[in-house]
């Protein structure tokens, strides 16, 4: 499939001289992080390396102590998941990406419910919700037997397709995946990986979060990486390997700024 035409001059999302402490614990340190339309980026580093505290700033979740965060060229303050959510920011976090009681179809439209209305009264519009859902996972080619089925009868694979079926529906232009691909079996890592190759062909970013570089670096068109706060790489895949990329988390002080 050939990807969808979009405007890669400009940046997607700039943050600039990101700064965030949790008391007298500084948790990022100046860090600057783009990304383009249509791009994946792999956002890596280990534990503590402030991958979470990074997307949570962009995502809405955490307020940032310093710096400036750009969206399409102009300056934005993102108080709150909803105002990331308008922007067109989607977030699939690793466990909290899906409700596994709810079916498919409630868990696509989750807090973003459509509905009927008569007059004053308004209900669910449970035909839409379904028929919608029906069309999304036969798209993404889910193995899923009915949009009423519940999430935790889904392989872990699907579970994450749902969630990004999510994010197309609602036209997200920047999907943010926290380490989609943990605690899956290979065939459910193929799945998702090619899930995020759709999502580029339709023109959406992605940010990749991840500590399994083997995973990312199939995918990924660039690497962004973070130690302590700071980040210490920003290399394009044809730039650097594997080996590289894991030299790069050792290191304190960044080489490309």
């Amino acid at each position: 499939m050939k990807s969808k035409e979009v405007n890669k001059k400009m940046s997607l999302v700039k943050m600039e001289n990101i700064h965030k402490w949790y008391g007298k614990v500084q948790a990022l340190k100046g860090v600057n992080f783009d990304i383009y339309p249509g791009e994946i980026v792999g956002l890596i580093g280990d534990n503590g390396a402030g991958k979470s505290t990074l997307i949570k700033i962009l995502s809405g979740v955490l307020p940032k102590n310093k710096g400036k965060i750009y969206w399409e060229g102009e300056e934005v303050n993102i108080s709150s998941v909803k105002e990331a959510r308008k922007l067109g920011i989607e977030t699939v976090y690793q466990d909290q990406a899906v409700i596994g009681c709810l079916s498919v179809a409630q868990n696509i439209f989750m807090g973003r419910q459509p509905v009927k209305t008569w007059g004053p009264i308004k209900v669910l519009d449970k035909d839409k919700m379904r028929r919608e859902a029906k069309k999304l996972t036969k798209d993404l080619k889910l193995h899923i037997s009915s949009p009423d089925q519940e999430v935790r009868f889904c392989s872990g694979g699907e579970v994450q397709g749902v969630a990004i079926s999510r994010a197309m529906y609602f036209k997200a232009k920047l999907v943010i995946l926290d380490e989609p691909t943990t605690a899956l079996a290979v065939s459910g890592v193929q799945k998702v990986l090619s899930f995020i190759t759709r999502l580029k062909d339709e023109g959406i970013a992605s940010i990749f979060v991840t500590h399994n570089l083997h995973h990312v670096y199939s995918v990924a068109d660039r690497f962004v990486v973070l130690s302590r706060g700071r980040k210490v790489a920003d290399v394009k895949k044809k730039d650097t390997s594997i080996d590289d990329l894991t030299k790069f988390q050792l290191r304190k002080e960044a080489i490309v700024t």
